[in-house]
C-alpha cells in the first residue's frame, strides 16, 4: 500500500514518490503511458512478472488497469499457441479506464508467444524477445516455418533481443543452483530489462523476492540474481534510446492499494459484515474464476468470517442457506455451471424469504465452456433461472475496485429486504487490478439488521399471535432466529400462508406469488436515481453494465472530444431497475447497449419498456477495447 502525499516530494513541478526510482529517472524522455504485455508458456511465470511489474508501477504512483490471461487448459501444451499465457499492463500519468487498445511493448518468451500475440500489437511496438527459445523444435510447435529473428518479417518492430535463459544460467552458476531450477529465474531476467528500460522502482521487487519466497535461499538468490542481470544486461546493450519514464498520476490524498476485483470483493463481503454487525459465512465449491474468493476470505478469521469448502456447489448454496437461517450473512461463491446447479437452493432460499449472496463471476459458456476467458453471459439465468416464479435482485459490479461497494450493496439488499441476491462480476474484472484509494470506515453505509424475538401479531381478533409471514411497509417478512421462545414456524419448500401453516389454496398461491414480486419491486424504493454523465442535450445515450464500464467511458470521452454529443450510464442494479430509468432511457433518440453476450440486457429492456434498443455485442472470452467500440459506436449510430 501507499499513502499520499506524506511520502511524495516534487521533481520538476511533478509529484513523484520517494523511491530508487528518483536516481533512475533523470533525464529520461517521458511518455504519457505504455501498454506492456509480458507472454510465455503457463509455466514462465508471466502472470507473476506482470503483476511485479504492476506492483512498481502502483509504487511509483502511475495509475494502472490490467488483464491477466490464462491458458483453457490446466496443462496445454508447453511451446504451442493453446499454451500461451499472458499479462498485460496499462500504465499511465494520468486517469486511465482499461488495460489499453493494443500492447506498445511485447516481451515474448517463446516462438508461441510471439505468434500468438503479435498481431494486437501496435505498429513499430517494441519487442523484447528471448532469443534461447528460438530453437527448430520450438519453432515447429509454434508454426514457424521459418525463424523470424531471422527472416525479416519484424521488420516493421523495434525488436530487442537477448538469450534471457542462458543468462540466467550464468547469473546463478555461482550460487550452487542447479541449471534446470535456475532457468526457472529467467522470467525475472525479463523484468528486470523491463524495469530498467522503463524505469521502474526496483526496491520493492528485491523486498517481496525476499518475502514470497522467506526459507527458500537457493531460490531468493537465484531469482534476484536474475533480476540483477536482466537490469544490467539492458543497461550495457545499447539501449538508452529506448528508455523511457511514466510519471506519476495526479491521485487524491489517501492510503492506496493495488487490488484486483475477487480481492476487493471479499473485502466488500467482510466491511458490509462489520456494518451489519453479524458474522460472514462462505460455503463454496471451487470454481475457475471465483476460487480466489474463497482463499480471500479464510485468510480472515480475525474478523469473524467462517469459510466451508463444500463438497459440491449443491452443499456450498445449502451451507449458506443454512448459516442465514441461523441469522448469519451466508454467501456463496461460483462461476456459470455452479450458478445452475445452485438453481434449486436458491428458489429454497426464494420460498423463505431470508437473506443470501450469490457471487458469480462469469467466465466464457455454456457448460465448461471457456474457464479462464471473461464474459457477461449469466445475466439471463441470474434474472430468470429458477423454477416456478423466484424473483430475486440482481447487482452488478463494474470496476475491480467497485468490487467492494458492490458487495456491500448486495449484503445491504439481502439483509434488510430478507431476500437472496445474485451479484455479478465476471473474469476480467476479479483477476484485473487497478490503484484504489481505501475508503473510510466512517463513509460505509450502514446496514441494518433486526430479529424477531417475541409475537408480531398480538391483539388482531381472530388471528394467531405469531405469524412468521406478516409483512411491514416493505413487504419483508421477519428474520426469526431457530430457538426464539415462542417463535417456533414451520421452514421448507411448500407453499405456505401468512401463519406458516402448509397451504395448497390455489388463491393463497397466487397471492403469495404476487406478494414476493412486489416485494423485490419494492427494493427499488431504496435504490437512488440514475444521473447520465456527459451532454446534458446528447441524442445519443450509451448504457452498460459490468465489466463494460471502463471501455464505454473511454468510448464516449473519446467520441465527446470529437465533438460527438453523447451520455453514459452504467447500471449497478439489474433487477430491480433505478426508479428513474424508464423516464431516463425514452428520452434519447438512439440507446446503444454493448454487452459481452449476445444482448441479453438490451432483450430485457425492448421487453420491459417497449422501446428500440441498438445492441453491440462480444463473446470472444475477451474484454471490448476503447477503439472498437468507437467504431461500432459510431456504426450503430448511422445505423
Amino acid at each position: 500500500m501507499v499513502t499520499r502525499p506524506n511520502d511524495a516530494k516534487y521533481v520538476d513541478g511533478k509529484e513523484i514518490l520517494v523511491t530508487d526510482t528518483d536516481e533512475r529517472t533523470s533525464e529520461i524522455p517521458e511518455v504519457e503511458r505504455i501498454i506492456v504485455r509480458f507472454a510465455g508458456d503457463s509455466g514462465d511465470g508471466m502472470q507473476l512478472t506482470g503483476d511485479r511489474f504492476t506492483a512498481a508501477s502502483a509504487l511509483f504512483g502511475n495509475d494502472l488497469a490490467t488483464l491477466p490471461e490464462y491458458p483453457a487448459e490446466i496443462r496445454a501444451p508447453a511451446g504451442t499457441l493453446a499454451g500461451v499465457s499472458a499479462f498485460q499492463v496499462h500504465i499511465a500519468d494520468h486517469d486511465i479506464n482499461t488495460p489499453g487498445d493494443s500492447p506498445s511493448v511485447l516481451v515474448a518468451m517463446n516462438p508461441a508467444a510471439l505468434k500468438a500475440d503479435l498481431p494486437k500489437v501496435v505498429e513499430h511496438g517494441t519487442l523484447i524477445i528471448n532469443s534461447d527459445a528460438f530453437d527448430e523444435r520450438n519453432l515447429k510447435k509454434a508454426g514457424y516455418e521459418s525463424n523470424p529473428l531471422e527472416d525479416g518479417s519484424l521488420a516493421g518492430y523495434q525488436v530487442i533481443t537477448a538469450p534471457m535463459t542462458e543468462l540466467t544460467k550464468e547469473a546463478c552458476k555461482d550460487l550452487g543452483v542447479k541449471p534446470r531450477d535456475a532457468e526457472r529465474s529467467k522470467n525475472f531476467f525479463a523484468l528486470g530489462m523491463v524495469s530498467w528500460l522503463y524505469s521502474r522502482p526496483t526496491k520493492g521487487t528485491y523486498d517481496w523476492i525476499e518475502q514470497k519466497f522467506k526459507g527458500k535461499d537457493l531460490v531468493i538468490a537465484a531469482n534476484m540474481a536474475a533480476f540483477k542481470a536482466g537490469d544490467v544486461y539492458a543497461e550495457n546493450a545499447d539501449l538508452w534510446a529506448s528508455r523511457r519514464v511514466v510519471r506519476p498520476a495526479k491521485l487524491d490524498p489517501g492510503t492506496y492499494t493495488n487490488i484486483n476485483g475477487n480481492t476487493a470483493l471479499s473485502w466488500g463481503l467482510i466491511a458490509a459484515s462489520k456494518q451489519a454487525g453479524i458474522p460472514l459465512f462462505l460455503g463454496s465449491y471451487p470454481i475457475t474464476p471465483a476460487t480466489d474468493i474463497l482463499h480471500e476470505l479464510a485468510k480472515h478469521k480475525n474478523f469473524g468470517v467462517r469459510t466451508f469448502q463444500a463438497e459440491d456447489e449443491i452443499a456450498g448454496v445449502g451451507s449458506a442457506l443454512g448459516a442465514s437461517y441461523g441469522g448469519h450473512i451466508g454467501v456463496t461463491t461460483t462461476s456459470g455451471p455452479g450458478l445452475a446447479l445452485k438453481a434449486e437452493t436458491i428458489g429454497l432460499a426464494v420460498s423463505l424469504e431470508l437473506p443470501l449472496v450469490i457471487v458469480d463471476v462469469q467466465r466464457g459458456g455454456p457448460s465448461t465452456g471457456l474457464p479462464t476467458k471473461t464474459e457477461a453471459s449469466d445475466l439471463m439465468i441470474a434474472l430468470h433461472g429458477r423454477h416456478g416464479e423466484a424473483p430475486l435482485p440482481v447487482v452488478a459490479s463494474s470496476t475491480p475496485a467497485d468490487c467492494f461497494f458492490a458487495a456491500i450493496e448486495a449484503v445491504r439488499i439481502a439483509v434488510e429486504y430478507h431476500t437472496p441476491v445474485i451479484l455479478l462480476s465476471d473474469g476480467y474484472l476479479g483477476n484485473g487490478t487497478e490503484p484504489w484509494r481505501l475508503p473510510s470506515v466512517d463513509d460505509l453505509p450502514p446496514i441494518k439488521v433486526e430479529y424477531l424475538t417475541e409475537p408480531n401479531n398480538v391483539g388482531v381478533e381472530g388471528a394467531p399471535d405469531f405469524m412468521p409471514y406478516l409483512r411491514d411497509e416493505t413487504l419483508t417478512r421477519p428474520w426469526i432466529l431457530p430457538g426464539t421462545p415462542g417463535l417456533a414456524h414451520r421452514i421448507g419448500g411448500i407453499e405456505k400462508d401468512d401463519t406458516g401453516n402448509i397451504s395448497y389454496d390455489p388463491e393463497n398461491h397466487e397471492r403469495m406469488v404476487r406478494t414476493r414480486d412486489a416485494h423485490i419491486a419494492k427494493i427499488a424504493e431504496s435504490i437512488p436515481p440514475i444521473v447520465p454523465r456527459g451532454d446534458v442535450d446528447a441524442d445519443v445515450l450509451v448504457l452498460g453494465w459490468g465489466s463494460t464500464r471502463g471501455a464505454i467511458t473511454a468510448a464516449v470521452g473519446r467520441m465527446r472530444r470529437k465533438g460527438r454529443k453523447m451520455a453514459q450510464i452504467h447500471l449497478r442494479h439489474l433487477n430491480p431497475y433505478p426508479p428513474n430509468l424508464a423516464e431516463l432511457i425514452k428520452s434519447y433518440d438512439k440507446v446503444i447497449v454493448p454487452e459481452m453476450n449476445l444482448g441479453q440486457l438490451a432483450h430485457e429492456l425492448r421487453a420491459e419498456f417497449l422501446i428500440d434498443i441498438k445492441s453491440i455485442t462480444k463473446i470472444m472470452g475477451q474484454p471490448f477495447t476503447p477503439a472498437e467500440l468507437v467504431e461500432r459506436i459510431e456504426g450503430a449510430i448511422d445505423d
